[in-house]
Parts: C-alpha cells; structure tokens; sequence
C-alpha cells in the first residue's frame, strides 16, 4: 500500500489531546462517509470536527478521496471519535463524498487500508459499517458503501459475473496495493493434492491475518488490475470464478501469467510469481 499523505502535508490542525491503543485492543474496521461534497479536504472536515464539535482533532483514522489518495487522521495507534462506544476497538476510515460517489480506486484505497490493518494486528479484523454497529443509528456510510461492506469488501472481479474486461493499465505503471508474499519461506499455492507446503486453500489456513483463499483471490484479482481478464465467464477463472481455491483454473491463470512473465512455468504460485503480479510493473 502506498503512504498516505502525511498530517502535515494536508495542513493538518495540532491535536488538543490523543490516546493510544494497543493493537491487541483492535478487533475492527469500520467505514464511513463525509455525506458532503467530494470537493471537501482533511482539513475542512477537521475544522469542522474540532470547532464544531469540539472534538480533539479530527475523528477518523484514515480518509480517502475519490482519486484513491489516503490521508493520515489519527493514524493507526490513536484512538478516534468516528463511532462511540467503538472508538478505541474500530479503525475509522472516512470516504470523503456523498453516497454513490465511492469509485473503484476508493473502493481499492479502502480494502488496502483494512489489509494493512489486519496485517498490523496480526488477524482478521471485523469488517463494519458506522450504521451497523450497536448504539449507532445512522445511514452512514450510505447505501452503495454499506452493501459493498457487506459483501466483504471487494475489489476488481471477486468472481462475480462477467461483463467487459478492465482496460489494461499503461505500460510501466504498477497497479494497486502492495502486498508482500504471505506464506512462509518454501511455501507456494498449489494443489491440495502436494505437501504441507502447497498451500490450496481448501483447508482454510490462516497466513498473517487472512486466510489462503483470501490470499490466493488477492494474487489474482491483482492480475485483473494489471489488465487480465479474470473472473467467471471471463477468460481466466471462466467457470468457478475467483473463489480462492486452487484448481486446474488457477494452474492454467499462473502458467499463463508466469509465460508472459518469462518466469519458470510451472503453474505455483509462489513467492517469484506473487511478486512479479504485485511489485513488477506492466510490460
């Protein structure tokens, strides 16, 4: 995930007073929305927090804008005034724009932000929507990013329906988030069939914070963002879609990926292929 634009790059305010948390104190992710114009900045909604509600400093973790661009809030380790009583056991990050407006780079901005965080803690948060968490009655984050939410977050093709496949990214640019190979040192996503190393997802293990097939649905939907056409009824992944589970659909996807790449074909997924999809830029 890239940085977020720093507290005083956006001209952020000094807080009047933080308290941190401890990162076993995490136990989720919640997601709001400014409900004003897209046009606002960090920096208005914090005037208007700390003047008009007096309030510390500005209530949410992270912010994002319809560009995709994070801004640091409170950051990870101050808790924030986004979702009483859920202030100190929820991150709060903010889309900063009115329902329907979230767009697919915010959407990608956002899920970066909850895998950073599980990442960071060291398990799977809980994914969450101001609205739906108790003693908050409110339509926030409105109804486009609360059904999103619900779905568990999704970015690219999670395996849905078809549709037209995404425009291919320019040459020598690297899209997405960043994401480091999750298994550990001699481990791959292969069949079920191989050894304990072979990592298949049919068993649901968990490697830093998230399961295999999330894991495995993250390298492949990564490869959708580089311009590939992945998803049921797509050319990759046409029958199951996306769903996280090694087969012959994700053998034929990675051999296809890893000839492109120049890489050994071999149809495993480990850590030289993961990294070609996620640090390598598109040729």
């Amino acid at each position: 995930m890239s940085s977020p634009v720093s507290r005083s790059a956006w001209g952020a305010r000094s807080p009047r007073g933080r308290t941190t948390v401890a990162w076993s104190r995490r136990t989720g992710f919640t997601v709001h929305y400014s409900a004003g114009p897209a046009s606002q900045t960090p920096r208005r909604i914090q005037d208007f927090h700390m003047d008009g509600n007096g309030w510390a400093d500005i209530g949410y973790n992270f912010l994002v804008d319809r560009s995709g661009t994070v801004y640091e809030g409170r950051g990870w380790t101050v808790a924030g005034a986004h979702a009483a009583p859920h202030n100190t056991s929820h991150i709060g990050v903010c889309f900063i724009g009115r329902d329907g407006d979230a767009t697919p780079a915010a959407k990608a901005s956002i899920r970066s932000l909850y895998d950073e965080a599980c990442r960071r803690s060291g398990r799977t948060l809980a994914r969450t929507w101001h609205g739906g968490l108790s003693g908050n009655s409110t339509e926030c984050p409105g109804a486009d990013l609360r059904a999103w939410v619900r779905a568990g977050m999704p970015v690219g093709d999670g395996g849905g329906g078809g549709g037209a496949p995404a425009p291919s990214p320019g040459a020598g640019t690297l899209p997405g988030p960043r994401f480091d190979f999750p298994l550990p040192a001699g481990h791959y996503f292969g069949p079920a069939s191989g050894p304990d190393q072979s990592v298949s997802g049919a068993f649901r293990r968990t490697f830093r914070g998230r399961t295999d097939r999330e894991w495995l649905r993250e390298w492949a939907t990564q490869l959708g963002r580089r311009g590939w056409s992945v998803g049921r009824g797509r050319t990759h992944l046409a029958r199951h879609g996306n769903d996280g589970v090694y087969g012959p659909e994700y053998r034929a996807l990675a051999r296809a990926f890893q000839r492109s790449q120049g890489l050994t074909v071999d149809g495993l997924i480990g850590r030289e292929t993961w990294d070609e999809a996620f640090h390598a830029p598109v040729t």
